[in-house]
């Protein structure tokens, strides 16, 4: 793998979460930090194949609103089997181990509306997918959309009850391949059909559809690339979905309205850029008390 696209998957973030019913004003607003790091995305040419089988470790806290506030995490993210989940809770004040906090499970305070499998358009470990190359076709992605990272912006004028302001947003056309990914035989999901799109210039994951038990068209969800100066490279973090069936829209993974910018590193000596910091051990030393 080159430099600039491995260079790309190490950077902290602090954000805000949007989630709104699209019929009303009924927000629930969450801000957080989170540093995902890549071991592989060390400056220099490393094949993933010839390293431990870790896609990445992440820590994320939430820093609103009060009932939220405090509780944080830590997930390793592994290629070949489940993630491994820690889980602080500051009201009990001990770090849990929650084996079962992966796939379509729903994350910690959105209503049951937002699974960890979602962020990034797909999250975590496809292995209960039986996976399809549909083929290839044109169509519109959001590019160079700068809008969605601006940590200046009000997030509730740009992610709106109906939608995304196009103000904040730019689309362009490009040749995309699907893929197809359907539940395992025995295996159970709550959208056991997914419809993927990659951008055939920079192979990012640009969006997505889920279907229900039914059959029925249930959640779109679609990225924004852009450039990244400090690698060289695009990244694509930030994401809008759109729940068809509970009128629901949901913005996260970037930093628009957090106040401070994204930040990319391909060298860094902080703790946080080091596999020890992904530990119960060290959740449970750093986490609010």
């Amino acid at each position: 793998m080159g430099d600039a696209v491995a260079a790309q998957r190490r950077q902290r973030l602090d954000r805000g979460r949007l989630h709104a019913d699209l019929g009303g004003s009924d927000w629930i607003e969450a801000g957080s930090t989170q540093t995902y790091y890549y071991p592989w995305g060390k400056k220099g040419s490393h094949k993933l194949s010839e390293l431990p089988p870790v896609e990445y470790h992440t820590y994320f806290n939430y820093t609103s609103p009060t009932a939220l506030a405090g509780q944080a995490l830590v997930i390793t993210s592994y290629l070949n089997k489940t993630s491994d989940t820690f889980y602080y809770f500051p009201g009990q004040r001990r770090v849990r181990r929650m084996p079962s906090y992966s796939y379509d499970a729903p994350q910690v305070g959105f209503e049951n509306q937002y699974t960890l499998d979602e962020p990034r358009v797909f999250n975590g470990t496809p292995d209960r997918f039986d996976w399809k190359l549909v083929g290839k076709k044109e169509m519109y992605i959001g590019y160079g959309s700068f809008g969605m990272y601006d940590p200046n912006a009000d997030r509730r004028k740009v992610v709106t009850p109906d939608g995304v302001d196009p103000k904040s947003t730019r689309y362009e056309l490009h040749r995309v391949w699907v893929v197809e990914a359907t539940a395992k035989d025995g295996v159970r999901h709550v959208a056991p059909k997914r419809r993927f799109y990659f951008d055939e210039d920079s192979w990012a994951l640009m969006g997505a559809e889920d279907y229900d038990a039914q059959g029925k068209l249930w959640k779109v969800r679609e990225s924004f690339l852009i450039p990244v100066a400090e690698t060289g490279a695009c990244d694509n973090p930030a994401f809008v979905q759109y729940d068809l069936v509970s009128g629901r829209v949901l913005f996260d993974q970037a930093s628009m309205g957090a106040g401070k910018d994204m930040v990319w590193a391909v060298e860094a000596d902080e703790p946080k850029y080091k596999d020890a910091f992904y530990t119960p051990d060290n959740l449970r030393a750093i986490s609010d008390r």
